[in-house]
């Protein structure tokens, strides 16, 4: 049977349920949500599993995900908004609306960079900055030290660290995943005069009518909150927990939100910058977005690999834009998908991409770090395969 006001075969898409099921009934997984639009109507929302597994509680459409990355392209958005107001340029140096990089050095040696960190090489990730998760270097080991992820640390006392310790690269040389996405966070607070959290509520989030996105949960919406069956200890300093409040809103990795809530987001996106009667970026602006902007000879640091499919590799067919991996091939990829299509993924298990050669959306909310690389990958499969 074919679902044709969505292009889809109901037969196939079930498959989607019965992975999701097996995998759950496994104790595999603790749950997930999956959705899939196509042509701006739903074609498949599902909850599968356990919000808390341990607390035995079910999961339903409306839980709410630790989004960790997929904070990012939502910073990305808050950057060009300015930009297209003409309050900040992707060409100038970071220094320029954040002063204290401008003595910036590289690696423990303390070489002089080549040129100046820019605001683009924040959001294609070639600042040279890392993360100290990622790596037992010296510049990892010096990141660990001053303390650079804290939960009580506030956007402008975490830029105040980086800013004294050594980049692991040379800027626009080598894609290495890690604290730019934070640093753009705090160039819009500069540039805008508002707190990151202010900002993606009143003019991302509230236009676009995602009630349930934010960088904190109300004790109301506490008992939807999805947990995972174990989170690995390393990552424990970034996960976001109701009984510990926070000052730090990670524009990296903090934002909280919902299957629904997300379709709004990329349904914009999709929308060449507009959902209804709300736009917030220009189309032109989305589709410079959605290129890729790493340089000829761009080098990869070692985390690159681990993505997995969405690792923006020229041999996976992928380049990254300003906030999103970008697909560049027809071929390469061992997953389906279109050139053009875009999207990112989440430490925690979170992934979403949008095709726009399909008109097509798809969003995977899960709580298991370990396995995202994976479920990524499924999910590509089911819903390509589902396709009329």
């Amino acid at each position: 049977m074919i679902a044709s006001h969505t292009g889809f075969t109901v037969a196939r898409l079930d498959n989607i349920a019965a992975v999701f099921t097996r995998d759950v009934e496994a104790g595999v997984i603790p749950g997930a949500v999956v959705l899939v639009a196509r042509g701006g109507e739903t074609a498949f929302f599902r909850a599968f599993g356990y919000r808390d597994r341990t607390a035995n509680a079910a999961l339903h459409t409306d839980a709410i995900f630790r989004g960790a990355s997929m904070t990012k392209p939502l910073v990305s958005v808050a950057a060009m908004m300015l930009a297209e107001e003409g309050k900040l340029q992707l060409w100038e140096p970071v220094a320029t609306y954040l002063p204290e990089f401008g003595a910036l050095r590289v690696g423990p040696e303390g070489v002089a960079p080549i040129r100046p960190m820019t605001v683009q090489d924040l959001m294609r990730h070639t600042s040279g900055l890392t993360l100290e998760l990622l790596g037992n270097t010296p510049v990892h080991a010096a990141y660990r030290s001053a303390g650079v992820i804290n939960r009580a640390q506030t956007n402008a006392e975490m830029v105040s660290k980086l800013a004294t310790l050594p980049l692991l690269y040379q800027p626009g040389t080598t894609f290495e995943y890690g604290m730019s996405t934070d640093v753009l966070a705090r160039v819009v607070e500069v540039v805008s005069g508002m707190e990151i959290d202010a900002f993606l509520a009143e003019r991302i989030c509230g236009p676009l009518g995602m009630r349930d996105t934010a960088f904190e949960l109300p004790p109301e919406k506490h008992d939807r909150l999805a947990e995972a069956l174990q989170w690995p200890s390393a990552i424990e300093p970034i996960i976001y927990t109701p009984a510990k409040p926070q000052r730090w809103y990670s524009g990296g990795g903090g934002i909280l939100t919902t299957a629904q809530d997300y379709l709004k987001f990329c349904s914009m996106l999709l929308g060449g910058g507009a959902l209804g009667g709300t736009r917030l970026l220009a189309r032109k602006t989305v589709a410079l977005m959605t290129s890729d902007h790493l340089p000829p000879g761009c080098e990869y640091g070692s985390f690159t690999r681990t993505l997995g499919i969405t690792a923006p590799l020229p041999d996976h067919g992928q380049g990254f834009g300003l906030g999103f991996f970008v697909r560049t091939h027809a071929g390469r990829n061992p997953n389906p998908g279109s050139v053009g299509d875009f999207g990112w993924s989440g430490l925690l298990g979170t992934y979403f991409w949008v095709d726009p050669a399909e008109g097509l959306i798809a969003i995977l909310m899960l709580q298991a770090p370990e396995l995202r690389v994976h479920y990524r990958a499924v999910l590509r499969d089911l819903v390509y395969a589902a396709l009329e």
